[in-house]
């Protein structure tokens, strides 16, 4: 095999010129390693995987925009990720589970290399899904404040109280916020786990409400209702959610 061919494609995300010096500093001492892009942010970090395509990530959890979970979630699972982190234990619970390695910040060259060769050990093999791992890294009972998802290279924030409803769509969820929609690779049993239950209810197997814009439920058909939001739009509602559905609005009276 050629050097070319040997080479390790490698991106570190940081939010700390400090933190991006020492990762680049430590591997001097692996030729073999090539830095394709330095990334300073979460946004810089989707636009810099998504175009380059590495196969190793040094990724930073605590950062502006999007944090290191967010940036996971968009550049997807192709690639070994090797986390540095000042996070706490609970956190660090779900690294051990889900990823390739984590570096508890501030880390030395002995640690650094163990985690490198861990990461070259898991080249190519694929870690598990990101909202898995999102979800891991939450406290039980906390419920995300907003959604992100990655249209090309670009990122859409979508605040969890201006979702106005999802629609399954194969292995995609439609997200319906502020009058458009926005594709994101999830299932809505996914999205639905995700979601406070407090606020958002499924009411078809295809659909997820945001409970506050429901405005009305009216028949449509035999044993079928729709419910209409307050913007208009008209959703199915099955047999078993409008006795979810019903029952929620009844307990809001």
């Amino acid at each position: 095999m050629s050097s070319a061919e040997q080479k390790i494609r490698a991106v570190i995300i940081d939010d700390e010129d400090l933190a991006r010096q020492v990762v680049r500093e430590l591997l001097t001492a692996h030729p073999e390693v090539e830095v394709l892009a330095e990334c300073a942010n979460g946004f810089e970090a989707v636009k810099a995987v998504t175009e380059l395509k590495p196969d190793l990530v040094f990724l930073d959890i605590q950062m502006p925009k999007l944090d290191g979970f967010e940036v996971l979630e968009l550049i997807g699972t192709e690639m070994a990720i090797i986390f540095a982190t000042a996070y706490d234990q609970h956190a660090l619970r779900a690294f051990e589970v889900h990823a390739v390695d984590y570096l508890l910040k501030p880390f030395g060259a002995e640690r650094f290399e163990q985690a490198l060769g861990r990461a070259k050990q898991r080249m190519g093999g694929k870690l598990p899904q990101a909202n898995d791992l999102h979800a891991a890294a939450r406290a039980p009972g906390e419920f995300p404040e907003r959604i992100v998802v990655r249209d090309g290279t670009r990122v859409h924030i979508i605040p969890i109280m201006k979702l106005d409803y999802a629609e399954a769509q194969d292995d995609y969820v439609a997200l319906a916020s502020e009058g458009k929609k926005h594709l994101k690779q999830q299932t809505i049993s996914s999205l639905e786990s995700s979601l406070d239950p407090k606020l958002f209810l499924r009411i078809h197997r295809s659909y997820i409400v945001n409970l506050e814009r429901v405005a009305k439920i009216e028949p449509f058909g035999k044993d079928t209702h729709i419910a209409i939001l307050r913007d208009g739009a008209r959703l199915p509602v099955s047999r078993s959610g409008y006795g979810r559905l019903r029952e929620v609005l009844d307990q809001k009276r």
